[in-house]
């Protein structure tokens, strides 16, 4: 399977089964073209015979392409090359391998802990309803923040490296049973030979020196959540009492991620359907120091007036293509940053089993109510549908473990035909499941913007790798 595209200038060839990625001359990206539609099951062999270079040839001549036929011949020999080596139109050979992946137990190795469902912010899209989740505010009390922790370790099966999200609502108004936690995971860390990885989710209100201090020396990651301009952020992120939280949390994020030397966090925002020119967003960000940078398009009701409309996609793309085209100039001149939506690495990346079955929701990751029940995932969090087990007594629902270790790229029809299914791994199934009323489906307004960001972020490399041979030269 080829996907081609043009983006920036650049002529972009992706073989998604290899993920190999050619920059091709317009020549080559023609002829590549003529061979996928002639047959995508294209071997090295069949691409060298006789009637391939007269089909290739007929194809250009109908488009009124010109064309050179000793510069075609010379195509479709280094054509011919790439694919014996295994880089261009290459098979599926993974489907089976799912097989394997559906066989798995369930080994745990990651907890959303729910420490707060409660927050001191409104925000308008918020999918937990400030911290309710459908059901009551509520903090974590540390016996039940203990149990999670107990259940993770025993549920780890031979994992050493766990994670646990400290996440809300707002997790910081549960601060000390946060701090209570770390210590008792330190604890526990020696005894069972297991190592902790724990992140905090925090809108910034109560951020302060000594929480600083301590997030510095505890945790491997921290997400910190703002909109953007003010003006953006403010009117999505607002107080109770509708005054804006920009001006008091925007110091206390730049003095965090300075402190952590500009590593090892996010800038996590959300643009809606009110701020589509969320690129502006991206490079606010940027000229405020912020070198981690991710924002998110909201997840809403096709009724609310912030949510994504499917009409809006040509703007988002063209939003993308500018922040692409942003982040390659600003890396060129020493200003880059990162930006996690355009995060890709095109000779490593998760491993075979992540790329086909996604986050590891319903099995390897779970979520934990302030009261001890688990869930899937975050998302899932109050529907009693998907009520798993609890801290006490485990999981007492493993068929729905069952539901969500068979879901993959390979279950999900429309993901079969995609060129971007292994980035997204089939994306996210919550959000299948609100639109669908299963997981085994994808929301389309959203995969659409996957594929153009898989395409924006090919593109930044290409863009990084023409510089520095430039430079070399």
């Amino acid at each position: 399977m080829i996907h081609q595209y043009q983006n920036n200038g650049y002529n972009i060839v992706l073989d998604v089964n290899s993920g190999s990625v050619h920059v091709a001359d317009k020549s080559a990206y023609d002829v590549i073209a003529c061979l996928e539609k002639q047959n995508p099951m294209h071997t090295a062999k069949s691409i060298l015979l006789e009637d391939t270079f007269q089909y290739v040839m007929n194809e250009l001549n109908a488009e009124a392409k010109t064309v050179d036929e000793a510069e075609v011949r010379e195509i479709l020999e280094a054509l011919s090359e790439l694919t014996e080596a295994e880089q261009l139109f290459t098979q599926d050979i993974y489907e089976d391998y799912i097989d394997e992946v559906k066989q798995r137990k369930t080994v745990v190795k990651a907890l959303c802990l729910h420490i707060a469902h409660d927050c001191n912010l409104a925000c308008r899209y918020c999918f937990a309803e400030e911290g309710e989740y459908h059901g009551r505010r509520a903090l974590m009390t540390y016996e039940v923040g203990r149990k999670a922790l107990d259940f993770l370790i025993v549920n780890s099966g031979g994992r050493r490296n766990l994670e646990v999200d400290f996440f809300g609502g707002e997790p910081l108004m549960n601060w000390q049973v946060v701090k209570d936690l770390v210590a008792y995971g330190r604890e526990q860390e020696k005894l069972h030979d297991k190592h902790f990885r724990f992140t905090l989710t925090t809108n910034g209100v109560l951020l302060n020196d000594e929480v600083q201090e301590f997030v510095n020396k505890e945790m491997d990651n921290v997400v910190l959540s703002l909109d953007g301009r003010k003006e953006v952020n403010d009117r999505m992120r607002p107080f109770r009492n509708g005054k804006g939280s920009y001006d008091l949390i925007v110091p206390k994020f730049q003095k965090l991620a300075e402190s952590r030397n500009q590593e090892k966090y996010y800038i996590r925002g959300t643009f809606t359907r009110e701020n589509l020119d969320f690129s502006k967003d991206v490079e606010h960000f940027a000229e405020l120091g912020f070198k981690q940078i991710s924002i998110e398009p909201v997840v809403g009701e096709e009724t609310d007036p912030y949510a994504i409309q499917e009409s809006d996609l040509p703007k988002i793309f063209a939003e993308y293509d500018a922040l692409a085209k942003m982040m390659a100039e600003r890396a060129r001149t020493g200003k880059g940053f990162n930006f996690f939506h355009f995060m890709i690495d095109l000779e490593g990346g998760p491993c075979v089993a992540k790329r086909l079955s996604g986050c590891g929701s319903g099995t390897e990751y779970l979520a934990v109510t302030p009261w001890g029940d688990l869930y899937p995932c975050h998302q899932f969090v109050g529907d009693e549908d998907f009520l798993m087990g609890n801290v006490d007594e485990g999981i007492t629902k493993p068929e729905l473990a069952d539901e969500f270790r068979v879901c993959s790229v390979y279950s999900k029809e429309k993901c079969r035909s995609c060129f971007a299914r292994f980035y997204c791994s089939g994306g996210c199934m919550a959000n299948s499941y609100k639109f669908h009323h299963t997981i085994n489906d994808t929301y389309d307004v959203s995969c659409e913007m996957e594929r153009k960001r898989v395409e924006c972020a090919i593109m930044i490399k290409a863009a990084l790798a023409d510089a520095q041979k430039g430079e070399e030269e």
